[in-house]
């Protein structure tokens, strides 16, 4: 099954976006500016944004996310704790939603830079030695899951030239 966004919905998740990147990129006064400012980031160095986002099978919510949270939460944890992760939110909607922009779960990652996205299988690993059990649970919840996507977010100047 193939889901996809409504323009309401693409809407508001680019707004809720850019507002969470502009907060994480916002400096203190007399700072070099993120655009054009004195200093220049180079690429590799650049913060990562990626926004998770998952449509759980109606009545399963709650199941999905004590599996959510029991591997994913705690390996972001660990990731922030290692300086991978620089913070992350979740989110859920506070209103019913057509079954088209429909979603259980938003979460907003930003890593150190896109390199320190890369860690979340080894983290796994050292968090939870008994793979056999993580998988057979993280199978679970992919069962529960209807629809899931993973989708970088790039902050763009909004007055540059619309790219990065």
């Amino acid at each position: 099954m193939t889901w996809r966004m409504g323009p309401r919905f693409q809407s508001l998740a680019l707004l809720s976006a850019w507002c969470f990147a502009a907060s994480l990129f916002a400096a203190p006064a007399g700072a070099p500016s993120a655009f054009g400012g004195q200093s220049a980031v180079s690429p590799g160095d650049k913060p990562y944004l990626v926004e998770w986002v998952y449509k759980v099978k109606w009545g399963y919510a709650e199941e999905f996310w004590q599996l959510f949270k029991k591997y994913q939460i705690a390996t972001l944890n660990r990731e922030k704790e290692l300086g991978y992760v620089t913070s992350y939110t979740v989110y859920r909607p506070g209103f019913h939603m057509g079954e088209d922009t429909r979603y259980e779960y938003r979460i907003v990652i930003a890593y150190k830079n896109i390199s320190s996205s890369t860690h979340g299988s080894e983290v796994e690993k050292q968090l939870f030695p008994d793979q056999a059990t993580m998988k057979r649970e993280e199978n679970r919840r992919w069962e529960l899951t209807v629809a899931h996507y993973d989708v970088p977010i790039r902050v763009v100047d909004p007055n540059g030239d619309g790219t990065d």
